[in-house]
């Protein structure tokens, strides 16, 4: 089971600036140094921008990734951002390698479309995964996802959609 925490802005800010004593504390989690690598400090400084722009995405984008009942820190997942006026989210979920191999993605993901299947506004669940993939795409198999078609994401290039209907 995965236990989803907040990561306030202090929590971000401190992560973009290596402080990983000072982001534990504030977010109530030893965090791990997967959380203040290159990657991850580009993740926190896009979600701080997010943030000051879209104040009202907090409750829906990245959390720590506990894993119960040990209360051991594995990753992170949220969502992009709030739902968008149509009522779609989509999830986003990483594994620290330390932890990969051992069903926690599949665990984040079920964390994600619990908290999605909850909320009314939610209709769509979204994922958007490489083709090369074949992890993701293994993680989202069996949990009601349909190709619904591709993008060009700037970052990430060439990218298939999946869809699932909230419940």
């Amino acid at each position: 089971m995965i236990r989803l925490v907040e990561l306030p802005t202090a929590t971000m800010t401190a992560l973009l600036n290596g402080d990983l004593t000072t982001a534990s504390t504030t977010a109530g989690v030893p965090l791990t140094d997967y959380f203040v690598t290159d990657e991850a400090k580009a993740l926190w400084r896009f979600r701080l921008d997010q943030l000051a722009r879209e104040p009202g995405h907090a409750p829906w984008i990245v959390r720590a990734a506990v894993a119960e009942p040990d209360g051991v820190v594995v990753g992170h997942a949220g969502f992009h951002g709030a739902p968008t006026a149509d009522g779609r989210v989509e999830v986003a979920y990483s594994v620290d390698p330390a932890h990969r191999r051992r069903g926690h993605a599949r665990a984040m993901l079920a964390a994600l479309l619990a908290r999605a299947d909850a909320e009314p506004s939610v209709t769509t669940v979204r994922a958007s995964i490489s083709p090369d993939n074949a992890a993701s795409l293994a993680t989202i198999a069996g949990h009601g996802f349909v190709h619904v078609g591709e993008q060009w994401d700037e970052q990430d290039g060439r990218e298939l959609l999946f869809d699932r209907p909230a419940h």
